[in-house]
């Protein structure tokens, strides 16, 4: 009799431990299944004329990494000048491994087309991409400051970014509107004003290019016109500064932004959701409204 009633309360004691953890495993199997989810690979490509990449570096790897399941490789060239090349990009599947790659080099004048292609090349054949600032002024050469021929031997990389640009102005705040909002990387975004920044601007938007935002930049009248007209009026340009982009035979994604110049507005947490948009987007992890896929959510 008490053999019977000791095994039928061990039998129950089973039962609800089971009960315990089976409706723990329901509960938590969202949170299970994203925290052992891999995270993103991505591939930060930084270096070059022009900006403080050294800090910028460490300020989008541990934004971007603070955001979404993510591990950023930093690819770093130390190198200040236009002429920076990158070891990584010696080799023709320099991009295996990688989910997508964060172009953040300022490299005008490397112009060798063996280079240049084996980057292309990888996003050509499928691998997405981010581009950052001045990665719209890099590999260039020939009449650049025209618009470029579609096929010419120097469009490609205008080609893959979806816009072409040769240069700014002086630095001076930026007005940044979301034009589209529909999009799942501007869904919710506010507009916003940077710090002073360089408005890039635009010889050629692609047909296929997808533009999410645009800036509005008022400078202070030059010399020059300060001499021709003394009550002369601040400049005002215009240029796009946000958009998407399908590069080759298979559609690659790519989104691109021109803002950037300044560490303070990489480090600004409103630069970083949006260059984490981008690349959730082009990776094919973002949702309509915005957020990251649950495997990625942090």
């Amino acid at each position: 009799m008490k053999t019977h009633l000791n095994r039928r309360v061990l039998g129950t004691a089973l039962i609800a431990a089971f009960l315990t953890v089976s409706v723990a495993g329901v509960t938590n199997g969202q949170d299970k299944s994203a925290a052992s989810a891999k995270p993103l690979k991505v591939l930060l490509v930084a270096g070059g004329c022009c900006h403080d990449y050294a800090t910028q570096t460490q300020l989008l790897k541990k934004g971007i990494e603070a955001r979404i399941n993510a591990v950023v490789t930093v690819e770093f060239n130390p190198s200040k000048t236009t002429e920076t090349r990158f070891e990584i990009y010696e080799k023709d599947n320099w991009a295996d491994g990688y989910d997508v790659i964060l172009h953040d080099e300022c490299s005008a004048n490397v112009t060798e087309q063996p280079y240049v292609g084996r980057i292309l090349n990888a996003h050509r054949n499928g691998v997405p991409a981010v581009n950052l600032h001045c990665a719209m002024h890099s590999y260039r050469w020939g009449d650049f400051r025209s618009p470029v021929e579609l096929g010419a031997d120097n469009a490609g990389w205008y080609e893959m970014l979806g816009v072409q640009s040769t240069g700014h102005g002086p630095q001076a705040p930026i007005d940044i509107v979301y034009s589209d909002q529909s999009h799942p990387v501007t869904a919710g975004l506010e507009n916003w004003t940077t710090i002073k920044e360089e408005l890039y601007n635009n010889v050629r938007v692609f047909s296929q290019t997808q533009v999410l935002a645009s800036g509005k930049q008022l400078t202070p009248p030059n010399k020059r016109q300060l001499k021709e007209n003394p009550d002369a009026k601040p400049n005002e340009a215009d240029a796009v500064v946000v958009w998407t982009n399908e590069f080759g035979p298979n559609k690659t994604k790519v989104f691109c932004t021109t803002l950037g110049h300044n560490n303070e507005t990489v480090g600004d947490d409103r630069y970083l959701d949006l260059v984490t948009r981008g690349i959730l987007w082009s990776t094919g992890n973002l949702t309509a409204d915005g957020k990251p896929v649950a495997a990625l959510v942090k």
